[in-house]
């Protein structure tokens, strides 16, 4: 069985100016290796060449050995790890792409979704251009090649004039390194120094890890460029007002990065007060899905003073060879990656606390696995709202008819998954936890309504009511 969660598609780090850059990049991309574990690369200057060395695989396996880095030589290193949204899960689209063309080198790591890529590509191909990847980012490198700019600072705000949607990018070239935001914000971006060297990483964990001084975050429209001149800042782009994705602070960072001006986990752990206080139930214990339910849980275990426990443990060892295991072991299931204790559930009324319903047949399972454990009843409780719609910002989501939720009722998804309760947070508690800030978060996933139209949107096919499909 596929475990689902919605997936990130990538996480970014570079260093510019240190003799250890490679070494340095390869623990920030060990830290955002929760961002995508299907590919990584590490990108390198030496002042004047790129080296680069990219593999399928996780982290430490593709960089486990320091003959590596011997092949990345150089006071400069971007990085990329990457699970696939736009584009295949093939080798040929390991991030970050690096190419020579008539400027010299260059090489791009990307986090986001280009939303007008199907048109731009169309044209690119009609003027003689040839994608070596199905990746959206290659766009990007196409519009710098062929830009008459000077400058390259100008050559890439010219391209990204061109480009819609969601983009936290890394720029390596012999001499320097640019990172940009997008002006909408939607994929967090930082921006930290390490003595004289300046780092860049798509959440703070990272810069912590290497112990860097977290400076500040790379503001929507903003690009930094950093040589041996140091540091400048520009804000090229028509200024707009910023959408953060909000399922960032659900599911998709790390508890201990900061991001949008917020702790993640402060921030999870009030999501599940207020879900106390919305969904209230009389129960003995509260446990978390294990790991993003864990903050979540905690705070709700607070709020309604029930006991918190934790009731589902997680085997971390489970590698990615069980996402689509044979069909002869498939009917493990969760198991694989989720045992519960049942000396904590035997014979109680147990809430169970996870941040999201997708196709909901996890959820089922879980409940199943918890009733099994002896639990006289179970509630469920998700410390997000119905997820309805796809994301089209750099997020792998289903299809709409295949969300649980754009189809069904609460109270036909809780006869699904066989809970006795449940109870979403709901969007004014997900923004009151947050914060009144006044921030313009994107939350089309739970809406619908997205800040960044695209030519095929609405052409999705609507989803159809019906019947649960029963599973065994």
């Amino acid at each position: 069985m596929n475990l689902y969660r919605p997936h990130e598609e990538c996480g970014i780090f570079g260093v510019h100016n240190h003799p250890e850059a490679s070494n340095l990049t390869y623990l920030g991309l060990y830290a955002l290796q929760h961002r995508g574990q299907e590919s990584c690369g590490i990108v390198s200057s030496d002042g004047q060449t790129l080296h680069a060395h990219k593999s399928m695989g996780l982290v430490a396996d593709v960089f486990g050995n320091q003959e590596v880095f011997k092949r990345l030589p150089g006071y400069s290193a971007i990085g990329h790890v990457r699970y696939s949204t736009a584009g295949a899960s093939v080798s040929k689209n390991i991030q970050p792409i690096m190419v020579d063309y008539s400027r010299g080198s260059i090489a791009v790591a990307h986090n986001g979704n280009i939303t007008n890529a199907r048109i731009l590509k169309d044209e690119l191909e009609a003027w003689g251009s040839i994608f070596q990847t199905t990746m959206d980012t290659e766009i990007i490198v196409h519009f710098l090649a062929t830009s008459k700019a000077g400058a390259l600072e100008d050559r890439i705000v010219e391209s990204l004039k061109r480009i819609q949607g969601a983009y936290s990018l890394l720029f390596l070239t012999e001499s320097r390194m640019i990172a940009v935001r997008d002006p909408n914000g939607f994929r967090p971006l930082c921006l930290g120094r390490l003595g004289s060297s300046y780092v860049v990483a798509s959440e703070t964990c990272a810069l912590d890890l290497i112990e860097a001084e977290f400076i500040r975050e790379i503001e929507p429209g903003e690009m930094v460029v950093i040589d041996k001149q140091g540091m400048k800042s520009y804000f090229p782009f028509k200024k707009i007002v910023p959408t953060p994705c909000l399922f960032e602070f659900i599911y998709f960072a790390r508890p201990d990065s900061f991001i949008f001006g917020k702790n993640v986990y402060m921030v999870r752990k009030d999501l599940g007060r207020q879900l106390a206080r919305e969904h209230a139930i009389d129960a003995d214990v509260v446990i978390p899905v294990p790991d993003s339910g864990v903050p979540a849980a905690m705070g709700y275990a607070e709020e309604s003073g029930i006991s918190f426990e934790m009731g589902l443990i997680r085997n971390h060892y489970v590698g990615r060879t069980f996402i689509e295991p044979q069909q002869s072991i498939r009917h493990f299931g969760v198991k694989i990656k989720l045992n519960p204790v049942r000396e904590l559930l035997k014979g109680k009324r147990v809430v169970v606390i996870d941040d999201s319903i997708v196709r909901g047949t996890t959820s089922r399972k879980i409940v199943k696995m918890v009733r099994n454990a002896g639990a006289k009843e179970v509630h469920m409780r998700i410390s997000s709202p119905p997820t309805s719609f796809p994301c089209y910002y750099g997020i792998d989501t289903p299809t709409r008819k295949e969300l649980i939720s754009s189809s069904h009722t609460i109270e036909e998804i809780r006869r699904y998954i066989t809970a006795d309760s449940l109870g979403y947070l709901s969007q004014e508690g997900l923004l009151t936890s947050v914060g009144g800030d006044n921030t313009e978060y994107c939350r089309a996933c739970f809406s619908g309504g997205y800040p960044v139209k695209f030519p095929n949107m609405g052409m999705e096919p609507k989803p159809q009511l019906g019947l649960f499909q029963e599973e065994p």
